[in-house]
């Protein structure tokens, strides 16, 4: 059988429309659905580029190579999933050869792609935070939420009003976490971060329980729930207002600062992982690894003993 590949118009190029049956059997989240799509549009240019209408296992190792020149490794190492996945299905229904089985992807380090802030840093933040406009509320509030929390962006946008609530005797925040179906997770709000949402909330016209938490003040969609790019463009924009200019310094940096400052300041590694909702804890012995590595004086050893 051919895998004939023709003009992409909505990837209806694969033979007996392979690509759509493929997307619905998996029955995934929107998420991954968009980052399958995404992936195999790309191993569909890939092909038409080379004019591969039967792909064998040579052309899939060929096609991960590119990619490996191209692209970031967490990048080639989705791609070529998605490509192992596809063609893993086609020899499930008997319709193609597993001509990618075992094909490796890339080798990603176990490392953060994304620097956290000290503590300095985010009061410098913080301090240059206008506090006398609703926005300027706002903001204080979803940095000192996501910075003492560990949210992730997504986390903040799907929050609504009437998920602040009280467990035992601390005031919390109901979050759905990263591939969760509902809101089953908390976290706690220290003082000053309840009074900062409070204080935002106030300046707010729309404040109904269901009414998204943080909500955006653009004239396209003004009072609305805020997009995960937006709350991202959000902390980058108070990041370079501080004076910290970094690719590696995102709203990301947030989740990886409460990690290493939770271990910093007495937080077990248990503690730590519950914080940030991993499942599996070697995710949050990375934090680890970095704060003892920070904490290894040899070089200033060395040091005082040469000079």
């Amino acid at each position: 059988m051919e895998l004939i590949v023709k003009e992409e118009n909505h990837l209806h190029g694969i033979n007996a429309d392979l690509f759509s049956k493929f997307i619905m059997f998996i029955d995934a989240k929107p998420k991954t659905i968009e980052t399958y799509s995404r992936a195999l549009k790309q191993f569909i240019r890939y092909m038409q580029a080379n004019g591969i209408t039967k792909p064998t296992r040579a052309d899939i190792i060929a096609y991960r190579d590119e990619l490996k020149r191209t692209v970031k490794p967490a990048t080639v190492q989705i791609y070529v999933i998605a490509v192992k996945q596809f063609f893993k299905w086609l020899q499930q229904e008997g319709l193609y050869s597993n001509v990618a089985e075992n094909i490796k992807g890339a080798k990603i380090e176990k490392t953060h792609k994304k620097d956290a802030l000290t503590t300095q840093q985010i009061k410098d933040i913080l301090a240059a935070i206008d506090l006398n406009t609703p926005i300027g509320k706002r903001d204080y509030a979803i940095f000192s939420l996501m910075v003492t929390g560990g949210l992730r962006t997504i986390e903040v946008s799907r929050a609504n009003i009437e998920d602040i609530r009280t467990v035992g005797d601390s005031t919390v925040l109901f979050i759905q976490g990263k591939g969760k179906d509902e809101k089953s997770d908390y976290v706690k709000l220290p003082a000053p971060v309840e009074k900062a949402i409070r204080d935002y909330l106030r300046s707010r016209e729309k404040v109904a329980p269901d009414q998204p938490l943080f909500s955006s003040t653009s004239n396209n969609n003004q009072g609305d729930r805020m997009t995960t790019r937006a709350i991202s463009a959000i902390i980058k924009g108070r990041l370079l207002t501080a004076g910290y200019n970094s690719d590696r310094l995102t709203a990301h940096s947030l989740r990886h600062t409460a990690g290493t400052l939770n271990l910093l300041n007495g937080g077990t590694l248990d503690e730590t992982q519950q914080l940030l909702r991993h499942t599996n804890i070697n995710t949050t012995m990375i934090y680890l690894h970095h704060i003892d590595r920070e904490k290894n004086q040899s070089e200033q050893r060395i040091a005082a003993a040469i000079f």
